[in-house]
């Protein structure tokens, strides 16, 4: 990230984060038989059928034909539609029998209007608590596959599509699956770089109570168990240097998190416009410069393996779609910057064969982007562990571009996927001078607002895509710069104290310290 330019939702986390309202109870179950999904696909009937064969539905205001089957299925012929001129809730069940005890988990195509109250698919009945999935907006049309993982204990549980819509929403489902196994996602985290720096300029963090707090220990409580610090060679304000990042990093592992460190190979930010040089690195040869990679990379991480602090999982580069330590690291010469990865990941490796490297790159959207720079780095024989990926979805495409190339790539590959950078504002205005990096609505994405409930849906979403990546190649979602806040002295250039931050309305605290309610999701698989 350049400084200047899920998901199981338990029932009372969305209603605190979303204020989405929830259906009434089913009323009793008409029991089917069966163990598998009966016309998952929704073609047992045509077109316009209200009730599909197999499914039941119910709605408390006598609101039925708000669910039915039309045209236009995402793999066949017809999809299940939730949809009314007027306001409307309604539910489309099916209760399976039978079942061996375990872990389940639900799959299915959706697409939505959003707007809704809710609109989410639910596993309940099933001998543990109720599990729940969002449905993401998709105003551009496009299919989105998103899962629910379940314990069932008691051989029965309810699968569930559920809308509580305004006159116009609409909903399609299709292509549903119960399967034996489990989702989640491992990491859960939080790139805490500029915590440091803030709180030694004064800076605070209170609770969503308003206790003051550590902010480090406040995000692990929502659920973060994942912290990530990047590493300049020599910055100009001497933070997200090795000392510093060694101190961080015994905070990070006292709070029982795991750390990932992220190398930028430079004094300054690193992204796909700007991979400089630190300057005491500036008049070597490229023969240096893989010693120089080596020799940093080597350092850093084995002074955090001497305190005790090894570091989880290491990026050799930041955002590098366009290479590193430019010029000799361009991705114009493929074979000098696959020298400088693999001196990155074999220092990473020397000093810790059990922490994970991973290369990361911006643009998250772009699948030809991504295919071309791996089969680039494949074929040079650089080794690494995960594909890292930044998406922010005002600059990097729809989530249904974030989804296809998670599943191309962790497929061709055979890699995990992480995406390593996300954020949303949850307002425009700035609490600094600094004008803000997302200012106006015209920048938001197209159904998430810029607020409290926009910020957690973007969030919530963005997690659900990562969890729904087959053969459970997600890892994870890290939430870039929760903490950095507007303090004075801490702004983008860290050779200009009076630069201004234009981050803070995309942090987890508000513009009164507290935490927001989008930290919570965190917390969830």
């Amino acid at each position: 990230m350049h400084a200047v330019p899920r998901t199981t939702l338990r029932a009372a986390a969305v209603t605190a984060a979303l204020g989405a309202l929830l259906l009434a109870p089913l009323p009793a179950q008409e029991a089917r038989a069966a163990s598998t999904l009966t016309n998952a696909g929704f073609e047992a009937d045509g077109t316009g059928t209200a009730t599909p064969a197999g499914w039941s539905t119910y709605s408390a205001a006598g609101q039925n034909s708000a669910s039915y089957t039309e045209a236009g299925g995402h793999g066949g012929s017809h999809r299940l539609a939730h949809w009314s001129s007027s306001g409307y809730k309604v539910e489309t069940y099916q209760y399976l029998t039978g079942l061996t005890d375990g872990s389940y988990t639900l799959s299915a195509w959706v697409r939505s209007s959003g707007g809704q109250n809710a609109a989410y698919l639910a596993l309940r009945n099933c001998g543990s608590a109720e599990q729940r999935t969002e449905l993401p907006p998709t105003p551009n049309g496009a299919w989105i596959r998103i899962v629910t993982p379940v314990v069932v204990s008691g051989g029965a549980c309810t699968v569930s599509v559920n809308s509580d819509a305004h006159a116009g929403n609409w909903i399609n489902v299709d292509d549903l699956a119960l399967t034996r196994g489990t989702a989640g996602l491992p990491v859960r985290g939080v790139d805490v770089s500029s915590l440091k720096k803030s709180e030694d300029l004064g800076g605070t963090y209170r609770t969503s109570g308003g206790t003051n707090g550590d902010a480090l220990a406040i995000l692990k409580a929502s659920g973060a168990n994942y912290a990530r610090l990047k590493v300049w060679v020599d910055p100009a304000d001497g933070y997200n240097d090795k000392a510093r990042v060694l101190t961080m990093a015994k905070r990070i592992k006292a709070q029982g998190m795991r750390l990932l460190v992220d190398f930028h190979y430079s004094d300054i930010w690193a992204d796909p416009g700007a991979q400089t040089k630190p300057a005491a690195w500036s008049g070597h040869s490229y023969a240096q410069l893989k010693t120089d990679v080596y020799g940093h990379t080597y350092d850093v991480l084995n002074a955090l393996k001497a305190q005790g602090t090894t570091a989880d999982m290491v990026q050799i580069g930041n955002e590098i779609d366009t290479g590193m330590l430019w010029p000799e690291g361009s991705t114009s010469d493929w074979s000098q910057l696959a020298g400088l990865l693999k001196a990155g990941a074999s220092a990473a490796k020397a000093v810790s064969s059990t922490t994970q490297v991973a290369l990361h790159l911006a643009h998250g959207g772009d699948n030809a982007l991504y295919r071309t720079w791996f089969d680039n780095a494949t074929a040079q024989g650089v080794s690494f562990d995960v594909i890292a990926l930044s998406f922010y979805g005002y600059w990097h495409g729809p989530l249904s571009a974030l989804q296809t190339n998670l599943d191309d790539v962790s497929a061709r590959y055979g890699k995990k996927v992480l995406v390593v950078e996300t954020a949303y504002p949850f307002r425009l205005d700035s609490k600094d001078p600094h004008e803000n990096i997302i200012d106006t609505t015209g920048e938001l994405v197209s159904g998430y607002a810029a607020s409290s409930a926009g910020q957690s849906a973007w969030l919530r979403d963005v997690m659900s895509v990562v969890e729904a990546v087959p053969a459970g190649r997600g890892l994870g979602v890290v939430y870039w710069e929760p903490a950095w806040t507007a303090v004075s002295g801490n702004g983008w250039d860290p050779a200009d104290p009076a630069s201004g931050n234009g981050w803070e309305n995309q942090a987890l605290f508000d513009y009164d310290n507290r935490l927001v309610p989008a930290a919570g999701l965190l917390g969830h698989r």
